[in-house]
């Protein structure tokens, strides 16, 4: 019987993002293999050791992202949607941050290290130009700034035991899902836009 090589990579990765988020290092690669009813031997061979599935299953979801949320639609200016969609990213796939916070915890270096750092530096030269010509707001530092929008976007998700103990709100009702997104999108508009901008973009909204 010929093997489907695309789909069996494809199931063995959904299972290590199901096994790595709610196990981490814990982890096994037979237990992988098993969700996804694969020989584990078959999961040796193609991707390795743990770790490299690892980071093969992260680097994947990563760049998901970044082809789900692309960049600001009609520049920064609307950087608060883009935090939107980023949240909404987020909370449809929740896995992601999980790995993150996983990587987090190893205290081994970065999952590709290089291309992620590369990928990061580009977006804090764009942001800081964008502060120089006046589109955005400079008091804080670029990447500071960046980081700042990330945590917004994906905090809520990183850590939901804090945010029901905080608003007694279930996450899962549509209408405190859509107040938390905009409150995200307010506060990187105020983090991020000019004052007179933020203020603007701003005027009528609520979060209440």
């Amino acid at each position: 019987m010929a093997w489907d090589t695309e789909e069996t990579r494809r199931r063995l990765k959904e299972a290590a993002i199901v096994e790595f988020g709610e196990r981490g290092p814990d982890a096994t690669m037979a237990g992988i293999a098993n969700r996804a009813g694969i020989n584990k031997e078959r999961l040796y061979n193609y991707f390795g050791d743990k770790r490299a599935l690892f980071q093969a299953v992260l680097s994947e979801q990563l760049q998901q992202l970044a082809v789900a949320v692309g960049e600001p639609e009609g520049g920064l200016e609307n950087i608060g949607e883009f935090a939107g969609r980023t949240f909404d990213h987020h909370q449809e796939h929740p896995e992601l941050v999980r790995l993150l916070l996983w990587e987090a915890l190893s205290r081994e270096p970065p999952v590709d290290e290089a291309a992620r750092g590369a990928h990061y530096q580009d977006k804090v030269a764009r942001y800081a130009a964008a502060q120089r010509d006046g589109t955005l707001d400079d008091e804080i530092d670029a990447d500071y700034a960046i980081f700042m929008v990330v945590a917004l976007a994906a905090w809520w998700v990183a850590v939901p035991q804090l945010a029901r103990l905080l608003t007694g709100a279930n996450p899962d009702n549509p209408a405190e899902r859509a107040r938390r997104r905009a409150a995200v999108v307010r506060a990187v508009e105020r983090i991020m836009l000019p004052v007179e901008k933020a203020v603007a973009d701003g005027a009528g909204d609520t979060v209440a």
